[in-house]
């Protein structure tokens, strides 16, 4: 090849060099995200309560208003500042949250404001709470404050019954109840096996719904006064008849005659939050209807039985009905004997759930109790099966069993296990 040809191929190729480096610096420029903004299709009014971020799956995200796409990027962001959000000012930084929608949610995040105030105090507030559930129960029949007995914070109880009334008054099946937004799929393991609910919606829930809600806009509410309302009228309401007995009964012998403010009303359990907050604008009080106590009887049915002479640990539902308890408490209370095998002492009893403890108290400081026919066994000679179901020891059973293999002594067997005090004194109530 000659000098020339060398020299010309040597230039052209400079030449396309600096031509590609001119072009791309040329056309390079500056990545800017202030003017995308992230929307969805359909808006959808929310009802929002309180959440932690790092506990939602894809479907709660979903309900929380964001796109697939969206959800997609906070989860890939999750992974990458270590797989869980730490504060709200770490989770403002990922990009599926425009700024109107971090300040829609941010009251609602159960979350610290900074990194910097996860080690303080402040943040206790924010810590989850474990739920508590005492035995099967429909949920149909919970009100927020049963709820939030159960360990929901106020503002989850109230969007757990608001959903109910969503769905026509009832939460129809165990599948409608799951995908209520606030209940996540850890607290709806737990209580799964205690919900009396069918488990498949059936097809004609529509219909149900349909139809509820057509029975519930035919009432016509108008003043009342409640210490003047006759079974009837609370039917009237939209009660049924055994709520409606429930209520006079409620106030006839509870009350001893009369609802003396709204707080009294309130407090009978078959009035849910719900139904109350409907009532109470047409509740009107007469001072003069109150049932006078001092120096006249209130004309109510009087205790035909003499409980001094009926044991705890026999009597019946009906008979603490007559002593004054509501349905939810007498079948508390004998749900609860029924597990322990019999009542071993009278403070037991004020253990139990959903009860009204001063009336107990009387009931308690009335009728005897005998134990003589209360099952009682050694931690060595104890059915594998009355550990198993028994409250105090179901949940020492499997040690137990195990421990007494090898050392079939009560003794040795409870330092084993070691116990916290108070749960070993309540155990040997049950122990010869």
């Amino acid at each position: 090849m000659r000098k020339n040809y060398y020299q010309k191929v040597a230039f052209l190729g400079m030449f396309l060099i600096i031509l590609l480096a001119f072009q791309k610096y040329t056309s390079k420029e500056k990545e800017d995200f202030s003017e995308v903004k992230f929307i969805s299709e359909n808006t959808i009014s929310l009802n929002l309560s309180e959440f932690e971020p790092n506990d939602l799956d894809e479907k709660q995200w979903q309900n929380l208003g964001f796109t697939e796409k969206q959800i997609a990027t906070i989860l890939n962001y999750k992974k990458i500042v270590g797989g869980k959000f730490t504060s709200k000012e770490q989770l403002k930084k990922c990009y599926a949250f425009s700024p109107e929608k971090f300040v829609e949610l941010e009251s609602y995040i159960m979350l610290p404001e900074t990194n910097k105030d996860a080690k303080s105090n402040h943040f206790k507030s924010f810590e989850k709470k474990s739920i508590t559930i005492s035995g099967k129960f429909n949920p149909d029949h919970y009100s927020t404050n049963d709820w939030a007995k159960m360990g929901f914070s106020e503002r989850q109880a109230e969007a757990i019954v608001k959903y109910k009334s969503y769905l026509g008054g009832s939460f129809i099946s165990k599948e409608k109840f799951k995908e209520c937004f606030i209940i996540n799929e850890e607290n709806y393991q737990k209580l799964e096996p205690y919900l009396i609910l069918p488990s498949k919606t059936p097809e004609d829930y529509k219909s149900y719904t349909k139809n509820y809600n057509v029975e519930k806009s035919k009432i016509k509410y108008h003043s009342f006064d409640p210490n003047m309302l006759t079974i009837d009228g609370w039917k009237a309401f939209g009660f049924s008849e055994k709520q409606a007995n429930t209520i006079v009964n409620y106030r006839d012998r509870n009350l001893k005659g009369s609802f003396k403010n709204l707080e009294d009303l309130q407090k009978c359990f078959v009035i849910s939050a719900e139904k109350f907050e409907e009532l109470k604008p047409y509740i009107k009080f007469d001072p003069s209807n109150f049932a006078k106590t001092e120096g006249k009887k209130v004309e109510i049915k009087q205790q035909e039985t003499d409980f001094s002479k009926i044991d705890l640990n026999s009597i019946t539902f009906k008979k603490l009905l007559e002593f004054g308890l509501d349905e939810k408490a007498a079948g508390s209370i004998i749900g609860f004997r029924k597990k322990l095998g019999g009542f071993m002492n009278k403070e037991q009893i004020l253990s139990t759930y959903n009860i009204d403890k001063e009336l107990v108290g009387k009931l308690i400081s009335t009728c005897p109790i005998n134990t003589s026919n209360v099952p009682r066994y050694t931690l060595v000679d104890a059915p594998e099966g009355w550990l198993k179901d028994h409250p105090y020891f179901k949940y020492s059973a499997d040690k137990i069993i195990f421990y007494r293999i090898s050392n079939p002594d009560d003794k040795k067997i409870w330092k084993f296990l070691k116990l916290k005090p108070e749960y070993e004194a309540r155990m040997k109530l049950y122990l010869k």
